[in-house]
């Protein structure tokens, strides 16, 4: 069944039971009231004993009452809260479709209900001049019950949510409008955490209690916050979200990455076997995210190609066709998301970044930070190593045989190393790392477009031999593969600078 989703951009407000509503048509942008209606709204919360989705912000509930009715995730977000819906079917246990966006958070842990709120709201729509919804104004008398402790409490709220169609004031305009009321900004982030109370969560679950100068708090940072966004890049994955494939595969590389550079901070065998299954994840994200990237980029070639023979049914097709590759890829990403293997694997890293094994002396004495700074040399100067290897058989301006584009993979791979050390080094010192890490960055950039167009090239000779056998024309193939191997030469002009920039950042530090 297919999930809806919207972007919920609202302000809370609170108000005593005595407070009036104002004449909602002061807001600037609001010319009219477009309805007025009473619904009577029971909404059951569910979470872990351990209310792992409340501490990540996090909410799933079963509503009724009202127009959308339903279960309901909310996923915090930059610009507003995401929220997922999903029809109600028969009793009360949760859909698949909406266990599965929660599951990297509570793992194998049951979920049961945790509080209920019951609320009836008065709700009001907004219209502009031309009787289009801007917003959304709730006048809510709200009722809950904490299951945690039951423990009973209510209160009265406004809530103004605005719609698409909205000026980008608005919410500012209705703030003005509501606290002259007597209204104030709610300091409660949702009718969740109301209910609560004083059951609600404000530790963390686990403190690992590192010195936060210490070089291995520095790494743990560098690893928590890569275990951050794999998990919060998850559900999007599984919703299939645009370059999610892409975001998620760059957080297991990292961590990765750090495991291997860090090793010596370290101590212990754990953190290899988290390495390689990270490895692996990281593997199965990679069919796919090469099959996203080749569908957009065959789109583009096709579309922009100078020449114009290339007809649209025939670039269709080869789009279509990736489209289809990457279709099959993504079921598989979704199915190791579902794996015990991931589940247990999450969990590993879990126990890694809450309980680290220092190696002795681990205090933020200079030698201790000699330890970070060693592995960051060792990384420039094996990048170093395999950029002197790639130069030795390029001029700088003709095309690459196929074993010097291996070796400038590997320059990429280096590099990619070398940006993640940094970033490790610069949150456990006070380096100022900032400059060799946008460098590296910016070498990675140039290499990984590289790369791109290598295996674009590759898929499109594959492709190629496929259409031969089939007896189709074969034509758009060669003159693609041609003009991806203008591009790759092209975009290597960019190598030399960008490599320069790295050495002097390097040499700056």
């Amino acid at each position: 069944m297919e999930l809806k989703s919207q972007v919920e951009v609202e302000a809370k407000f609170s108000v005593t039971s005595d407070t009036v509503v104002p004449d909602l048509t002061t807001i600037m942008g609001v010319e009219q009231i477009m309805s007025t209606k009473v619904h009577h709204l029971s909404a059951v919360y569910y979470d872990t004993e351990d209310l792992r989705l409340t501490r990540s912000k996090i909410t799933l509930r079963r509503r009724t009452g009202g127009t959308d009715d339903g279960w309901h995730i909310k996923f915090p977000g930059k610009t507003g809260r995401l929220e997922i819906h999903h029809p109600i079917d028969r009793g009360t246990k949760i859909p698949e479709e909406i266990h599965s966006m929660v599951r990297s958070i509570v793992r194998d842990e049951p979920l049961s209900p945790i509080a209920q709120v019951d609320n009836e709201r008065h709700e009001t729509l907004l219209g502009d001049a031309a009787g289009t919804v801007v917003a959304e104004f709730c006048d809510d008398h709200v009722s809950a019950t904490s299951l945690k402790s039951d423990t009973a409490t209510s209160w009265r709220e406004w809530e103004v949510e605005v719609t698409p169609a909205a000026p980008s004031t608005l919410i500012a305009a209705a703030t003005e409008v509501l606290t002259r009321a007597g209204a104030a900004a709610s300091k409660s982030p949702s009718k969740l955490a109301m209910a609560l109370g004083p059951d609600l969560p404000t530790e963390p679950m686990v403190d690992n209690n590192l010195d936060p100068n210490s070089p291995t708090a520095g790494v743990i940072a560098a690893l928590k916050r890569n275990r951050d966004k794999l998990l919060a890049y998850d559900p999007r994955v599984r919703r299939d979200e645009w370059d999610s494939v892409h975001q998620m595969r760059v957080a297991t590389r990292e961590l990765r990455s750090h495991l291997q550079s860090f090793a010596s901070i370290l101590a212990g065998t754990h953190h290899k076997d988290v390495s390689e299954e990270l490895k692996h994840l990281a593997a199965t994200l990679g069919v796919a995210r090469d099959a996203e990237v080749i569908a957009e980029r065959f789109k583009d070639l096709c579309e922009q190609h100078p020449s114009g023979i290339i007809d649209a049914a025939s670039g269709k097709q080869l789009h279509d066709d990736m489209l289809a590759e990457y279709a099959a890829a993504h079921q598989k990403v979704v199915a190791a998301l579902n794996d015990d293997r991931y589940l247990r694997l999450l969990d590993e890293l879990d126990e890694l970044i809450a309980h680290p094994q220092e190696l002795a002396d681990p205090d933020p004495t200079p030698a201790s930070t000699h330890v970070l700074l060693e592995q960051l040399r060792k990384s420039y100067k094996r990048l170093m190593k395999l950029h002197n290897k790639a130069m030795s058989d390029w001029d700088g301006r003709s095309s690459l045989r196929p074993q010097q584009e291996q070796k400038f993979h590997n320059v990429r791979k280096a590099a990619k190393k070398l940006r993640y050390t940094t970033e490790a080094v610069g949150d456990a010192t006070d380096i100022p790392t900032g400059q060799l890490y946008r460098a590296c960055k910016q070498l990675q950039e140039v290499l990984g477009n590289f790369q791109d167009s290598i295996t674009s090239r590759e898929k499109l000779l594959a492709k190629s031999h496929e259409a031969f056998k089939r007896g189709e024309n074969t034509f758009i193939y060669g003159v693609l593969y041609e003009t991806e191997v203008e591009l790759s030469r092209n975009i290597m002009q960019d190598y030399p600078a960008a490599m320069a920039a790295v050495t002097q950042a390097y040499q700056r530090l």
